[in-house]
């Protein structure tokens, strides 16, 4: 069996591998870095353009990232939270395409207005206060809100043409919003990778085996699924970004950072319009309230894509039950993730959330009727056969075990790193991708730590993300240089 020594082994060919490997390549020219990918080519899974929403999710029109509160106030701390973090991702993807490790931003991504839509008293009236709160912050000052017929004609012709002009709307608007097409960008970063020496992508070879040696080492087994050859590579660290299958490797790994953790797969449809005379009259990303007892991952919403150049409209996402953690996984995925030391998190979970497991088989046997019906409240013109449906990603929400041993089902990312700082994984859905700059830098912190007190990895770091170390939601000079700068290089502003 052949024997690869590695300084850094990334698992999964998706965003946030590829963000890490960029950033320790302009750390560290030197590290011998190789990633593996079970499918044939990068980026085909969560990453894929169809198999997410594609928002540069940055708080500005996601409502659930803005909860009310009990006494009618709006929570926006979390919204401050994921802006701030976004804007660390456009930083980042700024000194790439100022460096031309990237291409032409249009490759990737595209300015379409972030805008949230609500019909009805109750919800104005949240939507108002969530935009007085949000305006008076620095991060979310462009906010503009409106109930006026005409400028909601000018903001999405499509969602108020032949509306009922008896019903109270109401919309805010961010004019910098962005699209983006996280598979064109990982693509672009693991083809610049792939250029640079000390660098190896294995595609077509899953994980096996993993391992950590007495000395700390990590022995990955790989297979190539095309010539049946097996690997072993040997390792210094180990970054599990496999989307749905970072649970079941980490699992694996047996560190004890895993314990008490477990997965709910959720799955998802878009329903997907390509006619051109349709698509011409939207030019946004319009976010609704979600249902009562849907996950937060399942906001309606109607949106402009452009994915791999070529313009679409998508609205959805129509969630779903499964038991895959992948989309091309298998449906034995959920069971075989249930381990002595999260089961009782998991039944916890499973008895408290029967709403939503309720919710999510109702969304699977919905006909293409009933979901042209729920397109209607944005698109009141909307035709069944302008509408095709389209599967999107497999999205595993986490399953955290508590204090008490049961267990509490969370919607967001986190990182699970090793103790001793040789493997990380990363878990969970929204808003994922866009935090990818964010996530890594602080894969970087628990994992390198030793490294990052090193004056040169240092001022490396401050020309890759000139905030990093500083607080945007608290530093409204910062704010006002970086984003100046990330909206004229990305041709956002």
């Amino acid at each position: 069996m052949a024997v690869r020594q590695a300084d850094v082994v990334l698992v999964g060919g998706g965003v946030m591998s590829a963000t890490l490997g960029m950033m320790l390549r302009q750390l560290d020219p030197s590290l011998d870095i190789v990633m593996v990918e079970r499918l044939d080519h990068v980026a085909h899974e969560s990453t894929d353009g169809w198999n997410n929403a594609g928002t540069g999710h940055a708080g500005y029109c996601e409502l659930n990232y803005t909860p009310e509160t009990e006494d009618g106030d709006v929570a926006i701390d979390r919204a401050l939270q994921i802006n701030a973090q976004f804007e660390v991702s456009l930083q980042f993807w700024s000194y790439l395409v100022e460096q031309g490790m990237l291409p032409d931003p249009k490759t990737f991504i595209n300015r379409t207005p972030h805008q949230s839509f609500v019909w009805g008293e109750k919800d104005v009236a949240f939507l108002k206060r969530r935009f007085e709160r949000l305006s008076a912050h620095h991060l979310f000052r462009e906010m503009e809100y409106t109930e006026s017929p005409e400028d909601l004609e000018e903001w999405m012709p499509l969602v108020v043409k032949d509306r009922d002009p008896m019903q109270r709307v109401a919309a805010t608007r961010i004019k910098h919003g962005a699209d983006v097409d996280f598979g064109s960008l990982t693509r672009s970063m693991v083809k610049y990778l792939e250029s640079q020496p000390n660098f190896e992508l294995m595609l077509s070879s899953p994980v096996h085996y993993i391992d950590q040696r007495d000395n700390g080492r990590w022995k990955v087994r790989v297979r190539n699924q095309k010539t049946g050859e097996l690997t072993k590579l040997e390792t210094g660290f180990v970054f599990l970004g496999a989307g749905g299958g970072a649970l079941p490797m980490l699992q694996k790994s047996g560190i004890e950072e895993a314990k008490g953790y477990g997965g709910f797969p959720v799955s998802g449809q878009w329903l997907v319009c390509r006619k051109p005379e349709i698509v011409e009259q939207h030019h946004s990303k319009v976010y609704g309230k979600a249902p009562i007892g849907a996950p937060p991952m399942s906001v309606p919403h109607l949106d402009t894509r452009i994915i791999n150049g070529e313009p679409a409209l998508l609205f959805g996402p129509f969630a779903g039950f499964t038991t895959r953690f992948l989309k091309q996984g298998s449906i034995f995925d959920l069971f075989g993730s249930v381990k002595p030391t999260n089961l009782r998190p998991m039944l916890s979970v499973s008895k408290s959330n029967m709403d939503l497991t309720r919710y999510l088989i109702g969304e699977v046997f919905q006909s293409h009727s009933d979901r042209v019906a729920s397109l209607r409240n944005f698109f009141p013109d909307a035709r069944e056969e302008d509408w095709e449906l389209k599967m999107a990603g497999q999205r595993v929400q986490i399953i955290k075990q508590l204090d008490g041993g049961g267990g509490k089902l969370e919607f967001g990312t986190e990182i699970v790193a090793a103790k001793d700082g040789t493997l990380a994984a990363l878990l969970g859905a929204s808003p994922g991708a866009s935090t990818a700059a964010n996530a890594m830098l602080d894969v970087l912190e628990r994992c390198f730590p030793e490294s990052l007190k090193n004056a040169e990895w240092q001022e490396r770091l401050k020309h890759l993300v000139p905030s990093y170390g500083q607080s945007l939601v608290e530093d409204e000079a910062l704010l006002t240089k970086v984003r100046e700068r990330t909206l004229s290089t990305l041709k956002l502003g």
